[in-house]
């Protein structure tokens, strides 16, 4: 098993939009992709809860079957769709993938 976590902060202003709304339409694209490939096992996309200090805007946590599940996911049609949006709205990444 993997467990695969992505943390973003975005831009105040993107694509025509504030960060809420650049938060929310990234939540709903990443969640869209909760079963593009069998073997992920559990796929959670939470938003900051306000008023924390030292927190992220947005992030994923995954947990799949092997390094082959999350290639594929990563690589996967719609998946790499939504990779363009998030480049434009995101400010700053933070990933960390390691083995149970």
């Amino acid at each position: 098993m993997i467990r695969h976590i992505v943390m973003w902060n975005l831009h105040e202003q993107a694509e025509g939009a504030d960060k809420a709304a650049n938060i929310q339409k990234a939540k709903a694209l990443l969640l869209s992709c909760a079963k593009v490939v069998p073997g992920i096992k559990k796929f959670e996309v939470a938003t900051a809860t306000p008023g924390m200090d030292c927190t992220n805007d947005l992030v994923l946590h995954m947990l799949v079957d092997d390094a082959q599940v999350l290639a594929a996911y990563q690589n996967h049609p719609q998946h790499v769709a939504i990779k363009p949006f998030m480049k434009a709205v995101v400010k700053e990444r933070r990933c960390m993938d390691y083995p149970l």
